[in-house]
């Protein structure tokens, strides 16, 4: 028996004891806390679940990714770099205010606001300006047409009174959702109660509980025990498979709209030679960490785009597994074992380096740890570095990191994982990648209006990543969700909680 797993179960149960009269909050297990309940700053799937409750934006995204009414009923795009957005009447926030336009206009001009460090400024870079045309109506102009722009706007608009009022709303967060915060225990769960003056009228009879359990197993043994309605990515495979036969649960499993890659620091000394990063691609199994680590839950990725999206191309390909293949290219690249300790050396400088991950995964710990065995078998000297997902994050947005492996979800448009991630100003691009022929196209496929230019940019762009290898994208990611019978819910892969409700 596993005790610390059992352990964990039984003291989620625990916490939920206390309360009779939250007995119909639907219970959902996650597997990090919040960082922050700022939608502007938001940096976790966990935090980007919970907004989307408390926040609504001017669009919702719906299952298939297109743009519906939101705060905005309806919207209109009379030039091509002109929108003009229609706001509903008598829409009411958290604390009793009433939006308007300004409420609109402050939300995108604070993100836009480098001092603020806004996680998704890079999406939202394209506009020239955002104004309020009158209460009920906004109008944003763009510096140029901007085709992914509506993909976007599910944004949570925020109270400008209350937080130039000094209103925090990182733990304190006032949204129009039909959610409210109730309760945050920090690191252990966070509470939300139907807000019922939600502009739709329709207010869920149930509140939410996101319940923190950061081992995969010990969360779907919580779900399993009853401790928790649903459970949903990450999880891991042998869990999947079990509950998948389980019939006393629901279950939806797709493919994702995510990738689970390395991010290799082209900043740092070592790793600055593509030729390198080329060699080392080619020391990751690929076929064995997606189909026997992640059981075949995942798939095995070719290139940055996923196959889910318009863009996609079976002929882009970035290196694949071959130890001979690597040899070779670290040889040629000056790389040998020349004191024959099994490590190879260049110019007195041993071939070594840090991988790194965070500790709430087990399959992507187990999946560093093969790396690092393929690499050792290999001439690299490779460590491993595990931490806590705030210690780790943190470490990788600064750009510490040597070789990261991590994932990123909610792709929505190739511009999503791409821009800000490779573009050379782009706010997410940890690893300090650049590429002037990439920012051109990247620039292309964010301006063009035809899906053709577009999907000749990205598929540009995606060749010259895959061959500069500043991401090695591992997986494209599945996603799974399970939950009990007394829960109704519209399953959609970025995860999204508004359908959710107790039958």
């Amino acid at each position: 028996m596993n005790f610390k797993r059992t352990l964990s179960a039984l003291a989620i149960a625990a916490l939920m004891l206390p309360g009779a009269a939250l007995a119909q909050n639907i219970r959902l297990g996650a597997d990090v806390d919040a960082g922050t309940l700022d939608p502007r700053v938001m940096r976790d799937t966990t935090a980007y679940r919970v907004i989307n409750l408390l926040y609504d934006g001017l669009v919702q995204l719906d299952a298939s990714l297109q743009p519906n009414p939101d705060l905005a009923e309806s919207w209109s795009n009379p030039e091509p770099t002109v929108w003009m957005f229609n706001l509903r009447e008598g829409v009411k926030f958290h604390d009793g205010t009433t939006l308007d336009a300004d409420d609109v206009v402050y939300t995108f001009e604070t993100i836009l606001d480098p001092d603020l460090k806004a996680r998704f400024r890079s999406l939202f870079t394209p506009i020239e300006t955002i104004e309020a045309v009158d209460p009920q109506t906004v109008r944003i102009t763009l510096k140029e047409p901007y085709a992914p722009l509506l993909s976007y706007l599910d944004m949570g608009i925020v109270p400008k009174d209350f937080v130039e009022g000094g209103g925090d709303l990182s733990s304190n967060p006032v949204g129009t959702g039909s959610m409210k915060l109730n309760s945050w225990e920090r690191g252990s769960r966070i509470v939300l109660e139907p807000f019922a003056d939600h502009w739709s009228g329709n207010v869920p009879g149930n509140g939410f509980e996101f319940v923190v359990v950061g081992d995969n197993t010990a969360r779907a043994q919580a779900f399993e025990a009853g401790d928790l309605d649903i459970i949903q990515s990450p999880l891991s495979p042998q869990d999947i498979g079990r509950l998948a036969e389980d019939d006393r649960f629901q279950n939806a499993i797709m493919g994702g709209l995510g990738i689970t890659y390395l991010n290799i620091n082209v900043s740092d000394p070592l790793l600055a030679d593509p030729a390198l990063r080329k060699a080392l691609s080619m020391l990751v199994d690929q076929e064995t960490i997606v189909g026997q680590i992640y059981e075949g839950v995942d798939q095995v990725a070719t290139s940055i785009l996923l196959p889910s999206s318009w863009a996609y191309d079976a002929s882009i390909v970035q290196p694949r597994f071959d130890p001979a293949g690597a040899g070779e290219a670290f040889a040629a690249a000056g790389w040998t074992d020349s004191d024959g300790n099994g490590f190879l050396d260049r110019d007195g400088e041993e071939l070594a380096l840090t991988l790194s991950t965070h500790s709430e995964d087990p399959n992507r710990i187990q999946a560093l740890e093969y790396i690092q065995f393929q690499m050792q078998e290999n001439g690299v000297n490779a460590s491993i570095s595990i931490s806590d997902w705030p210690a780790f994050s943190a470490g990788v947005r600064a750009g510490e990191h040597q070789v990261a492996l991590l994932g990123w979800l909610n792709i929505v448009d190739p511009d999503r994982l791409m821009y800000a991630q490779f573009h050379s100003s782009g706010t997410l691009n940890w690893g300090g990648y650049s590429n002037a022929e990439v920012d051109q196209l990247l620039d292309t496929g964010r301006a063009s209006i035809d899906v053709n230019d577009r999907i000749a940019a990205y598929r540009a762009a995606a060749k010259l990543i895959a061959n500069d290898l500043p991401y090695y994208v591992i997986a494209y990611q599945g996603y799974q969700v399970f939950y009990s019978e007394g829960v109704s819910l519209a399953p959609d892969a970025r995860g999204m909680m508004r359908s959710a409700a107790r039958n």
